[in-house]
C-alpha cells in the first residue's frame, strides 16, 4: 500500500451524521498520523511549491493544514477566522449558508501582491473557500491557489469556487428521502 492509500484508509466513515443517511468522512484518525499527516501535507502543496508567500488556513482544521505546510515551506501563516474571534480584523467576507450566513475574518498581515495558498480539509459546498478567496483578494493579495485534503464531489463545490486541487475525492450520499 502506498502512503497516500494508507493515508485516504485513515478518514473514519460515521453512518448517520450529523443526520439519518448522509455518511460523515471525519480527518481527525489522519491528522493524528504523523507519517500520514505529512504525506497528505505535500501532496496538497506539490502542485503550488514555489509559487506562493504565504499560506492561509480556514479555520479549525484548516488552520493546522496550513500551519504544517508553511513550516515545511518556509513560509509564513494567515488565519481565516470565524467572525469575531480577532480583536482587529483587517477584512470580512460575509457567505451564504444553507439556512443563513456565515461571516469570516482576517488579521492585517498581507502585503499587496503577496500570493497566498489557500488550504482547507473539506470542500463541500464551496461557500467557505470562495469567501476566503474573496477575503485574501480584498486585502489586497492574490489567491495562487486552493487545497483540500478531501472533496465531497456530489456536493458540487467546484460550481462555486472553481479549480481546487484535491488529495481525495469522495462521493456523500444524500440524506434519506432526497436521492
Amino acid at each position: 500500500m502506498d502512503a497516500l492509500t494508507r493515508a485516504e484508509s485513515l478518514i473514519a466513515l460515521t453512518p448517520d451524521y450529523p443526520e439519518p443517511g448522509v455518511l460523515f468522512r471525519d480527518v481527525s484518525p489522519l491528522l493524528a498520523d504523523g507519517p500520514a499527516l505529512r504525506t497528505v501535507i505535500e501532496a496538497l502543496i506539490a502542485p503550488f511549491e514555489g509559487r506562493f508567500d504565504i499560506v492561509a488556513g480556514i479555520e479549525a482544521r484548516g488552520f493546522l493544514l496550513a500551519g504544517y505546510a508553511a513550516a515545511l515551506s518556509g513560509v509564513g501563516m494567515l488565519q481565516i477566522r470565524k467572525a469575531g474571534k480577532l480583536p482587529r480584523p483587517a477584512a470580512a467576507v460575509s457567505y451564504a449558508l444553507e439556512y443563513g450566513t456565515a461571516t469570516i475574518e482576517a488579521p492585517g498581515v498581507l502585503h499587496d501582491g503577496e500570493r497566498v495558498l489557500l488550504l482547507d480539509d473539506v470542500l463541500a459546498t464551496g461557500g467557505t473557500l470562495a469567501a476566503a478567496e474573496s477575503l485574501v483578494t480584498e486585502l489586497g493579495a492574490t489567491v495562487v491557489g486552493a487545497a483540500v485534503v478531501l472533496e465531497l464531489t456530489e456536493l458540487r463545490g467546484r460550481a462555486v469556487v472553481g479549480d481546487v486541487h484535491t488529495v481525495f475525492t469522495a462521493c456523500r450520499p444524500a440524506p434519506a428521502g432526497r436521492r
